[in-house]
């Protein structure tokens, strides 16, 4: 009986938890996602689509997100012409991000620390190329927005090329193994 009573609270609490977080659906449309990858004699930067988001709430506080991108939008922004395509053509081939065999990425909030005033530090699971690995960021959500900065290192999920960590002699051709990502999102 004393069971039953466990199990009876237990899924009472469960169901009132679940009543009261709110699901907000991110407007994948008006998010912007611009990423910047660096390299010693230089950098490139650019754009990639939000596929499908949502942000869920208790009251007025983050409690959990979701994310999907579309790595096949993924596109220079600071080159144009034959040079554009090159380096798109290079981004989304296998020795970066295999978008053909990929063509999404997705991160999963796992626990999220209220600093307070609308910022959260984050830690989920992002996975690229099939590579799930762990990530910490920091979150700031004011009204129906919400913005972040993130530094990846693209060497977790396999994308070794030009790595100066993993390859010698490089030299002027080395690339960063962070690339960062600014996101804007509007829910």
């Amino acid at each position: 009986m004393k069971n039953l009573k466990s199990i009876a609270i237990a899924l009472l609490v469960t169901v009132s938890t679940i009543a009261t977080a709110q699901v907000k659906k991110v407007d994948a449309a008006k998010s912007s996602i611009a990423w910047l990858g660096k390299k010693v004699t230089g950098q490139h930067s650019g754009t990639i689509n939000l596929k499908e988001g949502s942000l869920i709430f208790k009251g007025k506080k983050l409690t959990g997100g979701t994310f999907v991108v579309d790595m096949t939008s993924l596109t220079s922004t600071d080159l144009t012409g034959e040079y554009q395509e090159k380096l798109n053509g290079h981004l989304k081939a296998d020795d970066f991000f295999g978008t053909d065999k990929y063509p999404t990425s997705k991160l999963v909030f796992k626990k999220i620390a209220d600093k307070g005033n609308g910022v959260y530090n984050v830690t989920g699971d992002l996975t690229l190329k099939d590579v799930t690995a762990p990530i910490n960021f920091t979150i700031t959500v004011k009204g129906n927005k919400a913005n972040s900065a993130l530094k990846i290192d693209r060497t977790k999920y396999g994308i070794k090329y030009g790595s100066g960590s993993f390859f010698d002699s490089l030299g002027d051709k080395a690339i960063a193994d962070e690339f960062e990502l600014t996101v804007n999102l509007q829910f």
